[in-house]
């Protein structure tokens, strides 16, 4: 018969390995902020060389819809697309973003919350960040901006960084499709089903709004929405009426942004 003794001892080196090879596992996460450098060296090397950096920005979105919209639905539209292509990781979002002069206050700045740089500081950021990443063994820097107001910035970013680059073995990209899908393509779904433009609108519509009902439901305030008259620019709303948004028309846009940009990656990256 095993001594009392024994078993205690036995059963403390048993907790002990197992707690080693549960240190020794990285966690299932596409989050580089969630893993340790070695753990990041690691999946570099065995093939996780694209990087996502998601693009949000902080800004109003009329009365029922929180500041933060752009930058919750670029970290859970960029998670789902790495998902997918497998060999990615995604970076921490940006949140601050050119929205509008200060000085004085202009575009969304006009409205409390929303948080402006100016355009070199954004793209001096997102040179440095693209060639920290490039520094470390990142072969493909794939930019996704959610906010229509600074696509200009990140096209002029990608050119600067790939002249600097030629001949390194990284490669910045703009996949257009990410998007072009979240506003063009996902509103031509919606006029399918039978919305008008009137309605669809361009910031804080029912695009808009119905994306954010699927992404993050509770950064709307539904039931003073619906109660609420049709609003204007003067409320921050453009071009639309967001009343009758649902999350279930928002995962029309999900769906598809998703499945587009990752094809659209998949196609850029081929053969790298």
């Amino acid at each position: 018969m095993m001594h009392p003794m024994f078993r205690r001892l036995l059963a403390s080196v048993a907790l002990l390995v197992t707690a080693q090879v549960s240190f020794a596992q990285a966690p299932q996460t596409v989050w580089l902020q969630n893993l340790t450098w070695t753990e990041l060296r690691d999946q570099i090397r065995a093939g996780k060389t694209t990087v996502i950096i998601p693009i949000g920005g902080t800004e109003q979105s009329g009365p029922f819809v929180a500041v933060g919209k752009h930058n919750v639905r670029a970290e859970y539209l960029s998670e789902k697309i790495a998902e997918k292509l497998g060999n990615a990781l995604v970076a921490p979002v940006v949140a601050y973003v050119p929205e509008g002069g200060y000085a004085p206050p202009t575009s969304h700045m006009r409205f409390p919350g929303t948080i402006t740089i100016p355009d070199d500081v954004f793209e001096k950021l997102l040179e440095s960040a693209a060639n920290s990443f490039a520094v470390h063994g990142f072969r493909n820097i794939v930019f996704l901006g959610d906010h229509g107001g600074y696509q200009k910035d990140l096209k002029q970013v990608v050119a600067q960084l790939n002249k600097t680059w030629a001949g390194s073995g990284a490669r910045a990209f703009l996949p257009s499709a990410y998007y072009d899908t979240s506003s063009d393509g996902y509103n031509q779904i919606l006029r399918q089903h039978g919305f008008r433009d009137d309605e669809i609108g361009t910031h804080a519509g029912l695009a808009d709004t119905s994306l954010q009902l699927a992404v993050a439901p509770q950064m709307v305030r539904l039931s003073q929405l619906r109660a609420s008259p049709k609003l204007g620019a003067a409320d921050g709303v453009y071009g639309g009426d967001p009343r009758r948004s649902t999350a279930e028309l928002g995962q029309l846009g999900v769906d598809v942004i998703v499945s587009r940009t990752v094809d659209a990656i998949r196609k850029d990256t081929a053969g790298r």
